[in-house]
């Protein structure tokens, strides 16, 4: 069984507990009206991994929509967007908003929600590295940061491992994607280089070595098994797609 399966089916019982836990109760809570099963999962379980994921993505996008003191249309069209890709049935888009908009109130939790988050991923650094390539995807969805969210988004890193030069670093690649998707000519090559995460003046072998770690970093079974839900699989692959180009068209621009 799936893990919105069991959220369906109350296999979660009581969930896991503390912030997280209670959003998502808040959010699907109806689900858990009919005969709970009150045995937990495990902590560390890949389906209750998958629930912290898609509990703490939707409401932190919410947050962050919110960082400059408004939610423009952009983002909101981010967030309908990724649940587009994800082909949510209707109780998950509900479940989705719910998240979105608690996200957005002025007493969310935010310091103890990434805390939590960050505890049931157990160190599952490219599940983490997802999650903030996400949430860069929605602040960029304006095509442009302003400080509020720059601020924001340092914070949302730092609390989850990722120091300030590491989220610099998935911002340019991130934001080269982005930048990518919107061209309707071939992307440039600096985009290119942007998308790997490397200068002009890499070495043949060095960016082959970016390149292949990027893919196993993204590599959607790789990523469902450590607990990306298996509804976001689509945008795990549009990534390793996105790498794939950019280096195909360095390797042709070398040539």
């Amino acid at each position: 069984m799936s893990w919105w399966g069991k959220v369906i089916g109350g296999g979660f019982g009581f969930m896991f507990g503390g912030p997280l836990g209670a959003l998502a109760g808040m959010a699907m809570g109806h689900q858990f009206d009919k005969g709970l099963n009150i045995t937990e999962l495990e902590s560390g379980n890949t389906e209750r991994v998958q629930l912290a994921f898609f509990t703490a993505t939707f409401s932190v996008m919410g947050y962050l929509a919110k960082a400059d003191g408004q939610v423009s249309k952009s983002e909101i069209q981010m967030a309908r967007h990724i649940m587009g890709q994800m082909n949510l049935n209707s109780d998950q888009r509900k479940a989705a908003i719910e998240l979105f908009n608690r996200g957005k109130q002025d007493d969310f939790e935010l310091d103890a929600i990434l805390l939590q988050f960050k505890q049931e991923c157990h160190r599952r650094t490219n599940l983490l590295q997802m999650f903030l390539e996400i949430l860069i995807a929605t602040a960029f969805a304006d095509n442009s940061f302003d400080n509020a969210e720059r601020t924001a988004l340092k914070h949302i890193a730092n609390s989850i491992g990722f120091n300030a030069q590491q989220l610099d670093h998935l911002i340019s690649m991130v934001t080269a994607q982005q930048q990518s998707q919107t061209q309707t000519a071939k992307p440039s090559i600096d985009n290119a280089y942007a998308i790997l995460g490397v200068t002009k003046n890499v070495t043949d072998s060095d960016l082959k070595k970016a390149y292949r770690r990027l893919m196993s970093q993204h590599h959607p079974d790789k990523l469902v098994s450590k607990g990306l839900p298996e509804e976001m699989i689509k945008l795990a692959n549009e990534k390793t797609g996105e790498i794939k180009t950019a280096y195909e068209q360095i390797k042709n621009s070398r040539k």
